[in-house]
């Protein structure tokens, strides 16, 4: 099974049947496969042999997904960069991915020109849109149409040899305080992925599912192979931004599942949902726990659909999941792993357990392969088992493992504060804080002190209108925690950072500077 024959076998049972929104277009699954298939050909036409690496830069878009899997079928590796990535950065991943050719749009030409001059290992640039001739003009590169591309040909090319093992993608992480790194995950790593979580959903032909999550970000990514897996119909929209234009898609699609992080969870939150008629059957996070408090007010305004709190990393995917009937109990757990995964945590003697605190260790067909080309970086990560020849991802995060089975997210490994002798997670004590009513996000740190090792800062953004002091914090904290765990300090921000993928930038939010008892929602909705 290779991640490709998602569509193709789609396409064999429903040929008919619309897969892709996007905007006003429809496509069904014979047209996304037709596509597919000329572009395949396009590319190999054009130089792009198996193993190749081709980058796309496009926003959420038909040709987006029409890209990934062209480029798949035509034997090479896709690398997904996010549409607002910056010259710098986009000509890095280019060069180091030695990416033989690019598929964009039209939405950053000088963009895209500049970082092809600094990446001179692409051969050829296929651009949705009209600005074929001002890239030509501007890189004097070999330069197609992407819409003449997909225009099936008289003689269709055979197809190339591949098996599971080769590399299906290259996705970098999002190099918050280094160079990104390219986790590259095969065939088998992708199908493993997809199906394990696919059956917990139990996704099927019914199912219509809408991501707002850029397809660059693997939780977007993965939403386009559950749903062609599945049969099921993909809406994909740009962002979200606009609230109320997400909710009337909900309602006039009929969407049965919504991959969420936790700041559009807040901003769902916001709304009188009970003025649309839904037909919601699930939804999942991941991307970050959602708060408890959060976790239960979305289920009292979705009384009838199922929330799956889950847990992953890009270098394998997915981890875990909680069942929903399991909220009440396990509020802070994100589950058990799924299946085909195993997890252990590594104590600082290094042995690997079951049960108890440490680095959280996993294994799985789901886990890469190695970075990039990193073999320093890789070896970090991927470490001996207790098994003769296999290798174990080590995570970098501090999790609890009950003797259930059932796993908690302390932090990660180099964010755990130690605050008077004890080790403080600040997921715990963000957590309590995101029970006071307004509180949209807020990120916890320690700041280092010379009597104390550190102490604890809380840096809150506040829902608009909302009147909440430092001292109203600080004492809801001393109710709720020991006092070690309690802030210190308290600041408020105006706005609340995110990710290119929509995730809380919790270290850039901490750097920001005191704004006030009282912040703004700036946010549009």
């Amino acid at each position: 099974m290779l991640v490709d024959h998602f569509l193709a076998a789609s396409a064999s049972r429903l040929p008919d049947k619309v897969a892709l929104v996007c905007g006003n277009r429809r496509l069904t699954y014979g047209e996304v496969d037709q596509s597919a298939r000329a572009l395949a050909d396009a590319l190999r036409r054009l130089g792009v042999n198996r193993g190749d690496r081709v980058a796309t830069y496009l926003e959420n878009s038909v040709e987006a997904v029409i890209a990934i899997f062209g480029i798949l079928r035509a034997g090479a590796t896709f690398v997904p960069i996010g549409p607002t990535v910056k010259c710098d950065k986009l000509a890095y991943i280019l060069r180091d991915c030695e990416a033989v050719a690019l598929i964009t749009g039209q939405h950053a030409t000088q963009t895209v020109a500049d970082a092809l001059a600094q990446a001179p290992g692409v051969k050829v640039t296929l651009v949705v849109g009209n600005s074929v001739q001002a890239l030509i003009q501007k890189t004097g590169r070999v330069t197609v149409s992407f819409e003449s591309a997909v225009q099936e040909v008289a003689a269709p090319l055979a197809q190339p040899a591949r098996i599971d093992l080769d590399l299906a993608a290259i996705v970098y992480t999002s190099g918050s305080t280094a160079q990104p790194k390219g986790v590259t995950l095969t065939h088998l790593n992708m199908v493993a992925a997809a199906a394990s979580i696919g059956d917990y959903l139990a996704n099927t032909p019914d199912d219509v599912i809408l991501s707002v999550l850029p397809l660059s970000f693997d939780y977007g990514l993965y939403q386009v192979f559950l749903a062609f897996r599945a049969g099921a119909r993909l809406i994909l929209e740009p962002s979200f931004i606009y609230t109320t234009v997400l909710l009337d898609r909900l309602v006039q699609e009929r969407v049965t599942g919504l991959p969420i992080v936790p700041m559009l969870a807040v901003f769902l939150l916001k709304y009188d949902l009970s003025a649309y008629d839904m037909s919601l059957r699930y939804i999942t996070n991941t991307g970050g726990a959602l708060p408890p408090a959060h976790t239960f007010l979305l289920r009292e305004r979705f009384p009838q659909t199922r929330i799956f709190s889950m847990y992953g990393l890009t270098e394998c995917k997915r981890v875990s999941f909680l069942r929903p009937e399991e909220i009440d109990a396990r509020p802070t757990s994100v589950g058990k792993p799924m299946d085909n995964v195993e997890v252990f945590v590594a104590g600082e003697d290094g042995v690997l357990r079951t049960s108890g605190v440490g680095e959280l260790v996993i294994r799985g067909s789901n886990v890469m392969q190695g970075y990039w080309r990193s073999p320093e970086e890789t070896a970090r990560v991927l470490k001996p088992g207790p098994l003769p020849g296999e290798s174990l991802l080590y995570s970098g995060d501090l999790f609890r493992i009950d003797e259930d089975g059932y796993m908690y997210f302390q932090s990660r490994l180099d964010d755990v504060i130690k605050s008077r002798g004890q080790r403080v997670s600040p997921k715990e004590v963000e957590n309590v804080i995101y029970e006071l009513p307004g509180v949209i996000a807020v990120s916890v740190v320690g700041v280092p002190d010379i009597t104390q090792g550190n102490f604890i800062k809380a840096v809150a953004y506040l829902d608009e209108g909302v009147v909440l002091s430092k001292q109203d914090i600080i004492r809801h904290c001393a109710q709720r925690l020991e006092d070690f765990m309690v802030p210190q300090v308290v600041e408020f921000v105006r706005s609340a950072p995110t990710t290119d993928s929509g995730k809380l930038h919790r270290r850039l939010m901490a750097s920001q500077s005191d704004q006030g008892d009282q912040s703004q929602m700036q946010a549009s909705a």
